[in-house]
């Protein structure tokens, strides 16, 4: 049988799970995220033409926050779309 070797994060990861640092949810919880999750899937591609000052303010304002410009733009929609 194959040993398993697992990186810094893996490692950290269990560590935190046999110390208790992670709690089980119950079911209903874990369908609500799940419900979420699905819900919040891009399943659509979108091709648009913008100014290009503006997506490089998008693009520094996304950067500022630590996130994809593509990701930001997506949460913009969707909170619109709402």
């Amino acid at each position: 049988m194959r040993k398993t070797t697992l990186n810094a994060y893996e490692k950290s990861i269990e560590k935190d799970l046999l110390a208790g640092v992670y709690v089980p949810v119950k079911q209903k919880e874990l369908h609500e995220i799940s419900e979420s999750i699905a819900y919040r899937k891009k399943d659509a591609v979108l091709n648009i033409r913008v100014n290009s000052h503006d997506l490089e303010s998008i693009k520094s304002k996304a950067r500022k926050m630590g996130i994809k410009y593509q990701t930001l733009i997506s949460e913009v929609l969707h909170k619109v779309a709402l």
